[in-house]
């Protein structure tokens, strides 16, 4: 019996694994496939794009954030009913959470999910110099199993099969297709607008042209073959799924395109501990649920929404009165910054937010964070309790500043050493750090534990 997955990973970041990836999975589907997508990583945005083109909720696989099995587990829940499972991998193959080791990294997913690789390289401007870089990638570890390449960028079909004749016979793997460099085709824009218009389809053309052109010039049928591998086995006893307590509280969960970055499984872990969750827009004038005995404040861009943010005055002042009324809330990164007094955008102009949390917060150009987080609650932390820790990361364009010494939430440790991150008072705890509940089910536990102990609106 076998599986199908494989793992898109790139020779460094730029490559174009995202560009191959989502127009295989348009091929696949194309040809009458079922497809599941999978990201590496702590990446919020390539997933949207992968559950467009699928019709199926893409998951991220981190082996950083969360132990072999769980990782495992994910993998094995979501390819239920899919034909084929693709895994996009992160920056460079083996780039992670050290430059010591692979932890973290696409090659350590790969392993742990005994999943065969496709390399993409950047062939512009080489031919048998791309034999070279594939031969690298195939040596620094025995463990990966590299059972092809995509030779993306490359000038013409000539040029082509000079990079295939080169690597086929130094690495004894096969090139199974390209992409040209002028093939004139760009991902649209990644940022601003990207939620609202996946959902409201407007990539649809984008994704049927892309998987059009792959189709063209990559072969399908031998992709299909080299994904073939093992089952997974795990113990399904550890399954993230398995429903552990019946409905006892109701968590508001804000989610359209200021709010929208959420790992499923951490909505899937919140229901199986008895949790049902109600979505509500702020964005779209949507004041907080009524009978709700908690508050999930996700991430995204409100940055990008601030005037009407800001002009929604109903919205804030509803969930800044439950908050203040003891509402259990987890605000992370932009969830954060709506609970400030201000966002102030790069262009010096101010905007009001709730103002729960006594600070303003200044946006830049540049990247100001970026990395993986471990997670202690400070003392009164209903999360974080009696010293359990959970992962995540950080990422984000926006400084926190505040003329008032603060109740920070959590103790973080990073690359750089330990600092103290957040907010925190009554019952909220804010913090730029995304959480994968995964990593530390208990603070699920302890939020539900809350809500009912609450019951703000009982």
């Amino acid at each position: 019996m076998t599986e199908r997955r494989i793992v898109i990973a790139g020779t460094g970041s730029g490559v174009g694994k995202t560009t191959i990836t989502i127009g295989l999975m348009a091929a696949l589907k194309k040809r009458g496939l079922v497809v599941q997508g999978f990201k590496c990583g702590p990446d919020y945005i390539d997933p949207t794009y992968h559950t467009a083109v699928t019709k199926r909720t893409s998951r991220n696989l981190d082996s950083w954030m969360l132990n072999e099995e769980i990782v495992k587990g994910i993998l094995k829940n979501g390819s239920i009913g899919a034909d084929i499972s693709i895994i996009e991998g992160v920056m460079g193959f083996y780039d992670g959470k050290d430059p010591r080791s692979d932890k973290g990294s696409t090659a350590d997913i790969s392993v742990v999910t005994n999943s065969p690789v496709i390399l993409v390289v950047n062939c512009a401007s080489m031919a048998r110099s791309a034999a070279a870089i594939v031969k690298g990638f195939q040596c620094l570890s025995e463990e990966v199993n590299v059972v092809g390449v995509i030779a993306n960028r490359v000038g013409s079909d000539g040029h082509f099969q000079l990079v295939k004749t080169a690597i086929e016979q130094e690495c004894q793997v096969p090139v199974i297709g390209y992409l040209q460099r002028e093939i004139d085709i760009e991902i649209p824009e990644r940022h601003l607008g990207l939620i609202p218009s996946i959902e409201r389809g407007e990539l649809d053309g984008f994704f049927d042209r892309l998987g059009d052109l792959i189709l063209e010039t990559i072969n399908i049928e031998h992709l299909l073959e080299l994904s073939k591998t093992d089952p997974l086995e795990l113990d399904d006893t550890l399954s993230l799924y398995y429903k552990k307590a019946e409905t006892t509280c109701r968590i508001a969960v804000a989610k359209d395109a200021a709010f929208n970055f959420y790992y499923q499984e951490n909505l899937e872990l919140l229901e199986a501990h008895g949790a049902e969750l109600v979505y509500f827009s702020p964005l779209a004038g949507e004041v907080l649920p009524e009978n709700v005995d908690g508050l999930y404040l996700g991430g995204g861009f409100p940055e990008e929404f601030v005037d009407n943010l800001a002009k929604e005055k109903e919205v804030k002042e509803s969930i800044k009165v439950a908050i203040e009324a003891g509402m259990p809330t987890l605000a992370e990164c932009g969830g954060f910054m709506y609970l400030t007094e201000a966002i102030v955008t790069t262009n010096q102009k101010e905007y009001e937010m709730l103002g729960i949390i006594p600070g303003k917060v200044e946006m830049q150009t540049r990247l100001a964070v970026l990395g993986y987080r471990e997670v202690s609650g400070k003392n009164g932390n209903f999360l974080l309790l009696n010293g359990v820790k959970a992962k995540g990361h950080e990422f984000h364009y926006s400084t926190f500043h505040s003329k008032k010494e603060i109740p920070y939430a959590y103790e973080t440790k990073g690359m750089r050493g330990v600092t103290s991150e957040g907010y925190m008072a009554l019952n909220l705890v804010a913090g730029y750090t995304h959480f994968h509940f995964a990593s530390c089910p208990q603070m699920v536990e302890n939020w539900i534990q809350k809500c009912k102990e609450k019951k703000v609106y009982a």
